[in-house]
């Protein structure tokens, strides 16, 4: 027992009844001792010790069962004030409860618990087993998380039913009685989210009802409650918009920290710059001590900056430098849309000084006064790429890897410079609108990057890897992607960190059955966001997403010339991942296809479709046409390339083939893929069927992982 008298922003469970009460909860009648009380003599009552910071009663003996009788009340009334302040809890009052009468299913846990927090990401509503043993039947049967701004309780209720607490209440299980009504439960449910509602206009983060059982008439009753007022918050003033632009198409950039050593990072930044289409004169140099440097325009600093202002910024400096040359931007009140710091040391661990809170305290208090400031990218910013304009501000040479030549409509944010670098040089053919490295998010942060974004008419899909929601980030994350969803445009998320980062509530409350972990996932899915399971189906997902940005998968169809691809393909579909089925009518024809081929006697007409190895690129062309035809939304095509009836191991021949595969999928409005599962010496075969506009795996397996993760 870890007591906190004195505690404040604790909320009492007389003060939560009558919370319960304004929501519609209907919890026992109740009243402190002392006061009148609405029970007549002899009437079954529950006696309370209510104290501040006492969340567990029974463990001091502060609850107790008895008839309604005053001398008896008072004596209990008196010992348990001596108990908790004994163990210095600050005494409230005791609290008269009635005692209602439990609904029981012999041999069953009967005792429900709901949690209301409200956490990163908004008010969520969390239901399951409750009673003494809360924690350990939540093992057992783990509690359901709804986050309210994506679930009604009617949604709510369908999966409440499906959950062993709602087959007891309802008598679903075999040899068990309804204790309850699919409308009694609704009601309830209702009356939760009426409660989030009144606990935020009361300022409150945390209501937690343990027990909540079913009375005679089947209502659920809430038999016991506490809750916690939350802190206050700063909020965050936002970046100045208009950022996006400044680094999809900047049109004026300067690089300050370049030396005339080739290996330096502001060098190599420079260098990669170069490639990119500016108009001369509009790469410039920020060195003092001349007007030129490696043939391009010099000037002495950022003050110049005022009068001839750039759209990006790159600062690969020392903190310490780069720090004050944003404050002199900031105080000259002008002179670079977006501001990328290169270096460390503002705000992570090697920021032993506190730059990174002077730099963001200098940055709050300017746009609390409505001061002029830059967008800042980084620090640890590794850099960002977009293909379409050659623009390329990362530090890595190009002798260790270039980046994707070719333009797109799919964006890539991650919150690790390395592992953007890894997909890109892992994904050599994504067809890509932009790519960026977050860093370490002192101001733009990953909502602001997917606000500015989801509107863009030029990006209409992004993924992104993400570690960690600073504070405010996974709601608005969450309500950018429900955004993006209604507009189809998906929204690709690889979550890094496998375990729960914290507890909702205090780890003995039974409110915290629900991990931070799990909370953000069931937020996240409810919003829409697809969550990549692996680093290989996140890389799949950038595949297709990359090839066809606004792919909502559905039917899928598998055409291969091996036998084990179709019996992969099989085993992988189902369920939630619906295999795509042809129709008597497309049967026939696909019999008349085959006959034409010579083929009849050695396919059998379904799908998943083997045509062996005796099809040559003509039959190819002909069937994935009739499945293009067919109910099917997306085909995926295994090219063992071992037979010699494929001849694609030309480049010209593969990539036509890709070609105009692509071409009479878009006539349908459906997606392909292309399989090539095959070693090494088969890469420029990929490479060529790339060319042709169509996502290339190397296994049956990945392409349809990757799918799995969009569906």
């Amino acid at each position: 027992m870890n007591p906190t008298p004195g505690r404040t922003g604790f909320l009492h469970e007389g003060a939560c009844y009558d919370l319960l009460t304004r929501a519609g909860l209907n919890p026992p009648s109740h009243g402190w001792f002392g006061e009148t009380l609405p029970f007549s003599p002899g009437a079954p009552v529950v006696v309370k010790g209510i104290a501040e910071g006492l969340w567990h009663k029974s463990e001091l003996g502060a609850v107790r069962f008895l008839p309604f009788e005053g001398e008896a009340l008072a004596s209990i009334a008196n010992d348990m004030q001596d108990r908790v302040e004994g163990e210095g809890y600050p005494w409230i009052g005791a609290l008269v409860c009635e005692r209602i009468e439990m609904a029981t299913a012999p041999g069953l846990p009967t005792e429900g618990f709901a949690a209301l927090t409200k956490g990163e990401g908004g008010w969520t509503c969390v239901l399951g087993l409750g009673g003494m043993q809360a924690d350990a039947l939540g093992a057992l049967a783990p509690p359901l998380r709804w986050p309210l701004a994506f679930v009604s309780p009617a949604v709510a209720l369908q999966e409440f039913e499906a959950h062993l607490l709602g087959q007891v209440w309802l008598g679903s299980l075999r040899g068990t009685q309804a204790l309850t009504t699919r409308p009694q439960l609704l009601a309830f449910l209702e009356g939760l989210w009426a409660a989030a509602e009144l606990a935020e206009a009361d300022g409150l983060e945390l209501l937690e009802l343990n027990p909540v059982a079913l009375d005679p008439k089947g209502a659920p009753r809430p038999l016991d409650g506490v809750g916690r007022a939350a802190l206050p918050r700063k909020a965050r003033p936002a970046p100045p918009s208009g950022f996006l632009q400044a680094l999809k198409n900047p049109k004026r950039i300067a690089v300050a920290g370049v030396s005339s050593k080739p290996d330096g990072v502001g060098r190599i930044i420079l260098e990669n710059l170069r490639k990119a289409q500016l108009p001369e004169g509009d790469l410039i140099i920020l060195r003092p001590g001349g007007t030129r440097f490696l043939e391009l325009p010099c000037v002495a600093d950022v003050s110049t900056l005022r009068e001839a202002p750039v759209d990006l910024l790159v600062l690969a400096l020392p903190a310490k430098v780069a720090l004050e040359a944003v404050e002199a931007l900031i105080a000259l009140g002008g002179g670079a849309s977006v501001v990328a710091l290169v270096a460390g040391g503002l705000g992570d661990g090697a920021d032993i000084d506190g730059l990174g809170e002077q730099l963001k305290n200098t940055l709050s208090q300017a746009r609390c006064e409505g001061r002029w400031t830059p967008a800042l990218l980084g620090p640890n910013f590794l850099g960002h790429v977009v293909p379409a304009q050659g623009l390329n501000t990362t530090f890595i040479p190009e002798d260790k890897w270039l980046p994707p030549a070719e333009g797109g409509s799919l964006a890539l944010l991650s919150q690790s410079g390395a592992f953007l670098l890894s997909r890109l040089s892992a994904n050599p053919n994504l067809r890509l609108g932009l790519a960026v490295a977050l860093g370490n998010q002192l101001d733009l942060r990953l909502p602001d990057l997917l606000h500015a974004l989801e509107t863009d008419p030029e990006i209409r899909s992004v993924a992104a890897y993400v570690e960690g929601f600073a504070p405010g980030d996974l709601e608005a994350t969450a309500f950018i992607a429900a955004r993006m969803k209604l507009a189809g445009r998906p929204l690709l998320i690889y979550r890094a960190g496998r375990t729960d980062a914290g507890l909702v509530a205090a780890a003995s409350h039974t409110g915290a059955l629900a991990g931070d972990r799990d909370l953000e996932q069931a937020l996240l899915t409810r919003a829409g966001v697809k969550i990549a399971p692996t680093i290989a189906a996140f890389d799949a997902g950038l595949a297709w997403l990359g090839a066809f940005p606004g792919l909502d998968p559905g039917p899928v169809a598998v055409l291969t010339n091996a036998g084990f691809e179709s019996v992969a393909a099989a085993d992988l579909m189902g369920g939630a991942f619906p295999p795509a089925r042809l129709g008597e009518k497309e049967v026939a024809s696909l019999r008349e296809i085959l006959r034409t081929h010579g083929l009849e006697a050695l396919v059998s007409p379904q799908l998943p479709l083997d045509i062996t190895p005796m099809s040559n690129e003509v039959a190819y062309r002909d069937i994935q046409e009739l499945i293009l035809q067919s109910e099917a939304k997306v085909l995926v095509v295994g090219l063992v390339p071992f037979t010699r009836k494929l001849e694609l191991e030309d480049a010209q021949r593969a990539t036509a083939f890709a070609r105009e595969l692509r071409s009479q999928a878009e006539q349908k409005g459906k997606a392909v893929a292309l399989v090539v599962d095959a070693g090494l010496s088969y890469d420029p075969m990929r490479t060529a069927l790339a060319k042709g506009g169509l996502p290339v795996f190397t296994r049956m397996e990945d392409a349809l992982e990757g799918l799995r993760a969009l569906g």
